[in-house]
């Protein structure tokens, strides 16, 4: 972003100013809703906050749906595995590849001989291998459930944790056609990003964000305009605003 606006933010990873904003996309890459802020990794206080008031707009039209959240390492948190635990939402979320799991000796060898798998015969490609067990960080109230996947190669090898509660017992299933789904959320968020009309970011004061249909991204709430070319779900879910970017 260029400008002076509000909420922008030095983000030493991309060497720029700008916005990092929360996107949350269906499992079908529907678009659900976006939330403007601030270029800096979100914590376990405001990623639960959104998570409730999505939670709530969500049960208010469709209060028997089972709910599955699936995101990366920066959701893994425990504010959000325990407010997923309390509601009843099922989660699949990366782990970031910590000292303690990395040393873990199940996963040191598993590292080994995915390694020696992959030596032994090379012209087969990348060799791929699982392995689940229970581990909890410091900061969380409880272990919990991981599937470690270790990837060896002409690279050398990679090794990638998530957390679920999910009852599937097949650790490749879960991980390559549960988790890895989010990569073709990213793929529908860069499109949103670069193909979508946008606006620019709000008045002073308002917070942005989008209602879960075909309209432009709006502050807090749909307006009356917003409201009536909603084709897919009701903008009563979101509370009114004076102002809204898609008038």
């Amino acid at each position: 972003m260029h400008g002076g606006q509000q909420l922008r933010l030095f983000n030493a990873h991309h060497d720029e100013y700008g916005f990092q904003p929360i996107v949350v996309l269906d499992g079908q890459g529907r678009f659900v809703t976006a939330v403007l802020r601030p270029a800096k990794r979100p914590g376990g206080k405001e990623i639960k906050a959104s998570l409730r008031r999505l939670l709530r707009a969500i049960r208010a039209n469709w209060s028997k749906t089972e709910i599955v959240l699936r995101a990366d390492s920066h959701y893994c948190c425990p504010e959000v595995l325990d407010f997923c635990r309390s509601e009843g939402l099922d989660y699949i979320l990366g782990v970031a590849p910590t000292t303690p799991l990395r040393k873990r000796k199940h996963v040191v060898a598993l590292e080994i001989s995915t390694k020696a798998r992959y030596e032994a015969s090379p012209k087969d490609g990348k060799a791929r291998r699982y392995k689940e067990f229970y581990n909890g960080a410091a900061s969380w109230s409880r272990v919990e459930r991981i599937i470690a996947r270790v990837e060896a190669g002409a690279d050398g090898h990679d090794t990638r944790f998530v957390v679920t509660n999910l009852k599937q017992r097949n650790a490749r299933r879960l991980y390559e056609n549960d988790y890895c789904r989010l990569g073709q959320a990213e793929n529908h968020i860069k499109s949103w990003k670069t193909h979508w009309r946008q606006t620019a970011p709000p008045a002073r004061g308002l917070r942005q964000t989008s209602c879960a249909c075909s309209c432009t991204p709006a502050p807090t709430g749909s307006c009356g305009a917003c409201a009536s070319r909603c084709r897919n779900v009701r903008c009563g879910v979101w509370r009114s605003s004076t102002r809204c970017a898609c008038a």
